[in-house]
């Protein structure tokens, strides 16, 4: 059974809609759990909701980035609230 032209534009758009969600999700956890194995001590669940907020994958790029650069939890926050 050939599957109709609109029928296919949906699915490609839903394959790749579930594509870029789970990329966005995959940076948000490898962000938590670089925070969490540089400092320890904090508790950086408690950026999770700031960082779902966030729909853009190239600012979840950099604050990825920044996780792993950052001096500091303090610092990675200053960075996730643009200051």
């Amino acid at each position: 059974m050939q599957e109709s032209p609109f029928y296919e534009s949906v699915m490609q758009r839903g394959e790749q809609r579930g594509i870029k969600l789970g990329a966005r999700q995959m940076r948000i956890e490898s962000t938590l759990d670089i925070l969490t194995d540089r400092f320890p001590s904090a508790d950086v669940n408690t950026l999770k909701d700031t960082l779902e907020a966030i729909d853009d994958l190239d600012r979840l790029k950099q604050l990825n980035i920044n996780a792993y650069r950052a001096s500091s939890l303090h610092a990675f926050e200053e960075s996730l609230n643009g200051v």
